[in-house]
């Protein structure tokens, strides 16, 4: 099987409660370990996972904030386009968030983590021009790169286009419109589609939207941060679902 290394206290942490069977090995930066490290070193003994301990300078190598651990661990199977339509069928409500050409690792992984926490079903990227699964967006995710399905398809418009047909309705992030995100109805079959961090959606990707809702916006600045963005739109889809159980 293929491996993978993960980085931080937060994402090794999470993944040994979710799939303690597929870690290879836990490493320790040698020393004295904080009480957090300790915490985990205790559950890796007790699980009778194997432990590692390295110098730091050997875990600085990797360029990610470490924290002091990191883990090997099996390498997720990669989903593809065909993955989706199970996916949509098999969920309820089915929420999907598309990201058009979201470049900064940074913001993926803010984005994979509040997708995590609000439930979305899919996230779904293009395979150009888009910052892609790595160690930074695994470190930023806190855990949730593990746990959210996070999709690259080759053509995005065509992918949300495919959906349409299964009934699922795109609403595109756009500063353009007089409509909010506060009067969407965000039940049902839904995609979420934000653009990318300097030029937003693309027009290919706009026009295949079909309504387009914007944040309120009070102050100076025109435009949010996308991971922020994206943290305010979920929580008002994951807002209106509570409410409407």
């Amino acid at each position: 099987m293929k491996s993978e290394t993960i980085y931080g206290v937060h994402a090794v942490e999470k993944f040994v409660k979710q799939a303690p069977q597929a870690v290879y090995s836990i490493i320790f930066v040698k020393g004295r370990l904080n009480k957090r490290q300790q915490a985990l070193y205790d559950q890796a003994k007790k699980l009778d996972l194997k432990i590692e301990q390295w110098n730091k300078a050997q875990l600085d190598k990797s360029e990610i904030n470490h924290q002091g651990v990191a883990a090997v661990v099996e390498k997720q199977k990669d989903l593809s386009e065909k993955d989706l339509v199970s996916i949509f069928e098999q969920a309820d409500q089915p929420l999907f968030l598309f990201l058009d050409e979201v470049q900064d690792p940074h913001n993926l992984g803010a984005i994979l983590r509040t997708a995590d926490a609000i439930g979305v079903d899919a996230v779904v990227i293009p395979k150009h021009n888009s910052a892609g699964m790595n160690a930074t967006v695994k470190k930023v995710a806190c855990g949730a790169a593990e746990s959210v399905k996070l999709i690259v398809v080759s053509n995005l418009v065509r992918t949300m286009q495919s959906l349409q047909k299964e009934g699922m309705w795109m609403i595109g992030l756009a500063g353009e419109t007089d409509q909010t995100i506060y009067t969407q109805d965000f039940k049902g079959s839904i995609g979420i589609v934000m653009g990318s961090e300097g030029t937003g959606l693309r027009r290919l990707t706009r026009e295949a939207c079909d309504h387009l809702a914007a944040i309120p916006m009070v102050g100076v600045v025109e435009s949010l941060n996308v991971s922020v963005a994206t943290g305010v739109t979920l929580y008002e889809v994951y807002r209106q679902r509570q409410i409407a159980k």
